[in-house]
C-alpha cells in the first residue's frame, strides 16, 4: 500500500525549469517535499526519494497524511503497543 501512495503521490508531482536549465520539483500536497536535479528524471528520482524520507518522519511521529487518491495512510496505521514507551525513553 506504500508503495501505491508514493505513486500517487508522484503523480501529483509539479516540476520546474529553472533559468540555469536544471529542474525543480514539489508536491504541494505534502509541504516541505522539493528536490532538485540536472535533468528532470535526476530530479523526479530525487522528488521521490525526499518523499520517502518525508513519508517515514510523518508515519514516526504520528503526524497526518494527506489522502492521496483513495489511499488514506492515517486510517490504516495500526497503533503499537508500548509504542510511546519507547518513544519516551
Amino acid at each position: 500500500m506504500l508503495v501505491e501512495y508514493i505513486e500517487k503521490a508522484m503523480i501529483k508531482a509539479v516540476y520546474d525549469k529553472l533559468e540555469d536549465g536544471s529542474f525543480s520539483g514539489r508536491i504541494p500536497e505534502c509541504p516541505g517535499v522539493i528536490a532538485f536535479g540536472t535533468t528532470l528524471y535526476q530530479c523526479e528520482q530525487e522528488l521521490k526519494s525526499s518523499l520517502e524520507g518525508w513519508l517515514i518522519v510523518k508515519i514516526r511521529y504520528g503526524d497526518k497524511l494527506p489522502v492521496m487518491g483513495r489511499i488514506n495512510l492515517n486510517a490504516r496505521m495500526p497503533a503499537f503497543p508500548g509504542a510511546n514507551a519507547a518513544a519516551h525513553a
